[in-house]
């Protein structure tokens, strides 16, 4: 069987699985029914010694997590913030994994570096922000936490002439966080990969809706005026969707 056949026989069956997974969002159970246990049985095959054809492997995937797939795709769960797609943003990222291009940087990967120049344009005159401001698209709320304290955090520090990137963190002034009691987990393990340790975090109490009150906040800025400190507000708090609101 030639490349391109294996390739087609594999497309076929995934295509074919999604459309079925697809039609059954509204019907299927939204949590798994399968355990643990009987997932690693189905899943915990020894090695193989030798190939399997593409289009198997996807049948057997498929089959082996039935009952595995929570029904986040669909309007029933309300689990989390995850799940749910457009027919156009499903297509698209399947063409990405086909095209398999490296978007690190414009030499690896022209056209994607270009769609991101474009789309976080778009995203800036959606949100008002001025289009000198700079932007990056990450894997998710960890990395999105990590990366903007880790801006803040090398500019609080060249205020106080201390350059982060040269000499670490050792000898800099600390930096204090001020944030939500209902802050995310992920807020505090951003805090953790950047050196600044929990200690440096102080959760200040909501109100009755989960929101932060401008004068509690307010009142800790006040504390320690010269001590350089970031502010973590919520934009849509996790499991009630508070707001905090934004000082000027």
């Amino acid at each position: 069987m030639s490349s391109d056949q294996s390739f087609q026989r594999a497309l076929q069956r995934a295509f074919t699985h999604a459309l079925a997974h697809l039609s059954s969002a509204e019907t299927a159970p939204v949590n798994a029914t399968t355990g643990l246990t009987e997932l690693r049985a189905r899943f915990g095959k020894p090695l193989p010694e030798s190939g399997t054809d593409a289009a198997e492997v996807i049948d057997d995937l498929v089959r082996d997590a039935e009952g595995s797939l929570l029904g986040c795709n669909g309007g029933r769960f309300f689990g989390w913030v995850i799940g749910g797609t457009l027919p156009a943003a499903l297509a698209a990222d399947w063409l990405v994994s086909t095209w398999d291009q490296n978007a690190a940087i414009h030499a690896c990967g022209p056209a994607e570096a270009v769609i991101e120049e474009i789309a976080g344009a778009w995203l800036k005159d959606l949100f008002g922000l001025p289009q000198t401001a700079s932007f990056a698209f990450v894997t998710g709320t960890q990395m999105a936490h990590v990366t903007c304290l880790a801006a803040a955090r090398h500019r609080l520090l060249a205020r106080a002439g201390w350059d982060v990137e040269e000499h670490g963190l050792t000898g800099a002034p600390p930096i204090r966080v001020l944030t939500s009691s209902e802050r995310h987990g992920s807020v505090e393990r951003a805090v953790r990969m950047l050196g600044l340790g929990k200690r440096a975090i102080t959760a200040l109490p909501c109100n009755s809706s989960g929101r932060l009150e401008p004068d509690v906040l307010a009142r800790a800025l006040d504390a320690a005026p010269s001590q350089p400190t970031i502010v973590v507000l919520h934009a849509g708090d996790l499991n009630i969707g508070a707001f905090d609101p934004s000082p000027s």
